[in-house]
């Protein structure tokens, strides 16, 4: 069976398993104040180009999501994102369970457009009543998207001025950034990201690492007390070294930036094959998720062989799957696929 479910199936990058046992019987502190966390955060901080950026790591996705928002937000206050948005579809309501109303926006191929956002927020602040309403907050998005498009530099410092404009702090989502960044023909850098937010997060879950991601508050950006709030969410690890670790490893000759690559070059192959067969796309996009429409019949002969994810519906005889390739993909495993096409 071939798998292109996920990118975060495998395990973890070799480099990673092997620096965890290397250091296993090496005695640190905890929560985070040990000398891999230590490590990792100026490397963190070099790459960003932001001396003074407090870096802070977590487990997984959601709850870095939960976390940032929650700690960010005033009681009276939600948080802005795209319909399609992580934090408003595939969350559980984590974001509504800390008591932040997610605020929708429509999205255009995932991606939030500065103009709607700018409407929004007038439009807000215009209604005599707005005393009686969740305010607009902080503003979420995420880069690359859930359809895998990515926002151009220009995109992110229209948002970035509205933001600015309405005081609201832009928050990204970065769970899949290292494919982003990696993406030949996209014009934003990990610098651009560090001016442009108030607070983002490099995923190192799906990409190499076994779990944790690197919350990034620029310019000493981080809430008052953080470290508190994170322990009462249940989301301080004792054993913090695990994810400064990996990120050390990740931030190492630039090893986080490299190994993303494969799974850009593994889909794109795949995504020619797909094009030069007929098949349609529900989004095009360029990075590691592929969003093909498939005829029913035809997937449920595929799902024989491969493993693949739902996306969603698109008529009574044509279903949206997501085929991702991930940084452990190899290209046998493309080659094969292609075979069954």
């Amino acid at each position: 069976m071939l798998s292109f479910v996920n990118d975060y199936s495998e395990g973890a990058h070799p480099a990673i398993l092997d620096a965890l046992v290397r250091t296993n019987y090496q005695q640190e502190p905890g929560y985070g104040d040990d000398a891999f966390c230590t490590s990792a955060r100026e490397k963190i901080r070099l790459a960003c180009g932001d001396p003074t950026a407090d870096v802070f790591f977590l487990a997984g996705g959601t709850q870095t999501n939960q976390v940032v928002i929650d700690t960010m937000l005033a009681p009276y206050e939600g948080v802005v994102a795209c319909e399609t948005g992580h934090v408003a579809q595939h969350e559980a309501g984590a974001i509504e369970y800390t008591g932040h109303k997610v605020l929708t926006l429509p999205q255009h191929e995932g991606k939030m457009c500065a103009r709607e956002l700018d409407d929004f927020v007038a439009t807000f602040f215009a209604d005599g009543n707005h005393d009686h309403m969740v305010f607009p907050g902080m503003v979420y998005i995420s880069h690359p998207t859930e359809y895998g498009t990515l926002y151009t530099l220009a995109e992110l410092e229209a948002l970035h001025e509205v933001c600015a404009r309405w005081k609201l702090p832009l928050f990204m989502d970065g769970a899949r950034l290292g494919y982003g960044l990696v993406t030949p023909g996209t014009d934003v850098t990990l610098e651009d990201v560090t001016r442009l937010t108030d607070v983002f997060y490099i995923g190192g879950t799906k990409v190499g690492a076994l779990l944790g991601e690197a919350v990034v508050f620029p310019r000493s950006g981080m809430p008052a007390h953080f470290l508190t709030m994170v322990k009462q969410h249940g989301a301080l690890l004792a054993k913090g070294r695990v994810v400064g670790v990996q990120f050390d490893t990740l931030f190492t000759d630039e090893l986080y930036t490299s190994i993303a690559r494969n799974a850009i070059a593994c889909a794109d192959v795949l995504r020619a094959a797909f094009a030069e067969r007929g098949y349609t796309f529900l989004v095009e996009n360029p990075t590691n998720q592929i969003l093909v429409v498939l005829e029913n019949q035809r997937l449920a002969e595929l799902e024989q062989q491969v493993a693949v994810s739902f996306w969603e519906k698109v008529d009574d005889t044509h279903t949206a799957v997501r085929f991702a390739t991930s940084w452990a993909t190899k290209m046998e495993d493309v080659e094969a696929l292609i075979e069954l096409l």
